[in-house]
């Protein structure tokens, strides 16, 4: 049975990141239709099913290369989602001895120390100089 079963993934797409959290997130809608039966309770299940299915069409897809697309674009949103937060923890580290203020031109996050008053300060990225208190 585990031969036939291989042979029938052969050339498939099989299981990736995107399918994983797809997966996850059937599990935790499930879960959250299970404690709210009424109200949102009624909605969930339409929903899990449309996520199992595409989450099916995805894994037994022969079309590699636009699913490996689709994971490709997934990875990049989530690793962009994770740089966000991490730059946030980073900066709550930090704000002690620091003070995060954005360019007014280019919009970058500028750090600078606190406690120094009203201060110049100059955009590393795109040389803008402006006023701001630290």
């Amino acid at each position: 049975m585990r031969d036939k079963l291989l042979q029938f993934m052969i050339g498939r797409n099989g299981n990736d990141e995107l399918n994983r959290f797809l997966l996850m997130t059937d599990m935790v809608l499930i879960l959250l239709s299970l404690i709210f039966r009424d109200g949102i309770g009624r909605i969930l299940p339409p929903i899990v099913l449309v996520l199992l299915g595409l989450t099916y069409y995805r894994m037994l897809s022969r079309d590699l290369i636009r699913r490996g697309d689709e994971n490709s674009r997934f990875l990049r949103y989530r690793e962009s989602v994770y740089s966000a937060i991490r730059i946030r923890k980073e900066q709550w580290v930090q704000r002690k001895e620091y003070k995060f203020l954005r360019c007014p031109a280019c919009k970058a996050t500028l750090r600078v120390p606190k406690g120094r008053g009203k201060i110049k300060i100059v955009c590393r990225k795109c040389g803008n100089s402006f006023m701001g208190k630290s």
